[in-house]
């Protein structure tokens, strides 16, 4: 999929070159797409290098953390709840364990250990799936909530817009925490609608109507709030809330005795090994759309959407943060190589590269999360997976759009 994916991005700009060449008599276009190749090959390296240090700085401070015990005490948290969304898993069974885990590692952005932790739950689930190529019904809840991606610190992101230059990186930390929560949602209740759980349930009830009521009060209280404050908030809460987290893990870490120091380099280490293994993806990604942007092609289909949009009398400008969208369920690089591109065009703390941004942290790669979590067990017949995790990817673009309209308009 990726391969195709990355293969039409080089001919639809071909097609489109030849089209302005010998219609339009635009000879100029092969030299400006050759021009783009290099210059997008040169801003990866630049991304890089704020991406290493980012990275190494981030995941240093992660491994504290696992050491320290907070995400075995966040999968415990968990575990009561899991237990009753996934009735046809034995209490006790090895598999709640690892889901939970997974999720409390996605929550904090430990999304290196986030995939290996969930490729074990998916094939502890296996082993109670009576089908070996149908997926169970908790499969299908695992997935859909990996895909949805509720992540409540959206590092990278704020990785991304330090690097192309924001005055504040963190200013897309609410928009982001709320996207992600609606995606989550709708995820959670497809897949209940489909399954028939019991989300009535008093433990369920117990976990999830606190977490609405605080989060209907919460935007209740930025109803009140100007579009200035909103945004200022939002700058205070992510940087409060990074340097908070940070101080969290030390000084747990610091009370369990662990060495925080040796402990922050081992996971140093592999950050740097993680961001030097991803360069290859990000120059191939952003050469490919740095094409597709030169030859007209891009703006070509964004002009025939902006036209229906304005013909409906909508607003048009989150029209330019859609390609991050339309490519997000099928490559996490082509999304990212998107949304740098649009921080790139439209500039950092534009509207569009906001809403981008926002869309970025909201949802998972859906199809890349299909094919490598039931791929690694053999899963040929997904059912209802893919509808509902489409359906929660839909909720967090349409949630993300809409907060930026909100915030930021």
């Amino acid at each position: 999929m990726l391969n195709g994916l990355w293969l039409g991005f080089f001919v639809v700009a071909a097609l489109s070159a030849l089209v302005q060449w010998l219609v339009g008599g635009n000879a100029g276009i092969f030299a400006a797409m050759v021009e783009s190749i290099f210059a997008m090959a040169k801003l990866s390296v630049e991304v890089m290098v704020l991406l290493f240090g980012t990275l190494t700085l981030w995941l240093g401070f992660l491994k504290i953390a696992e050491k320290a015990g907070i995400v075995d005490w966040l999968a415990k948290v968990l575990g009561p709840l899991f237990r009753r969304l996934m009735p046809e898993v034995p209490p006790g069974h090895p598999a709640l364990g690892l889901i939970t885990l997974n999720f409390a590692a996605n929550g904090l952005g430990l999304d290196n250990a986030a995939t290996p932790i969930g490729l074990k739950a998916m094939r502890a689930l296996q082993e109670l799936n009576p089908s070996s190529t149908t997926a169970s019904n908790a499969q299908i809840l695992f997935l859909v909530l990996n895909a949805s991606s509720l992540t409540l610190l959206p590092v990278t992101i704020f990785m991304y817009r330090a690097q192309q230059g924001a005055m504040d990186p963190t200013l897309v930390f609410l928009p982001i925490l709320l996207a992600t929560s609606a995606s989550t949602l709708v995820g959670l209740l497809s897949v209940a609608v489909m399954q028939r759980l019991r989300l009535w349930d008093p433990v369920v009830l117990a976990y999830m109507v606190p977490g609405a009521l605080l989060l209907g009060g919460f935007m209740a209280l930025l109803a009140g709030l100007s579009a200035t404050a909103l945004a200022t908030l939002s700058s205070i809460l992510g940087n409060l809330t990074l340097f908070g987290l940070i101080m969290l893990f030390l000084l747990v870490g610091a009370f369990k005795r662990v060495p925080v120091y040796e402990t922050f380099v081992e996971g140093a280490k592999e950050g740097f090994d993680v961001a030097k293994s991803l360069l290859p993806y990000l120059v191939a990604m952003l050469c490919a759309v740095g094409v597709l942007r030169a030859s007209g092609a891009l703006e070509f289909g964004l002009d025939g959407i902006r036209h229906v949009i304005e013909w409906l009398g909508w607003d048009t400008r989150f029209v330019d943060a859609l390609p991050t969208a339309l490519v997000k369920p099928f490559s996490g690089s082509a999304a990212r190589a998107m949304l740098i591109e649009t921080m790139q065009t439209h500039g950092v703390d534009s509207f569009p590269a906001l809403v981008a941004a926002t869309i970025q942290g909201s949802t998972e790669t859906t199809f890349y999360v299909l094919a490598v979590y039931f791929g690694a067990v053999g899963i040929q017949r997904a059912r209802h997976a893919v509808g509902c995790a489409l359906l929660a990817e839909l909720a967090g673009v349409l949630a993300a759009i809409a907060v930026c309209y909100w915030f930021f308009a």
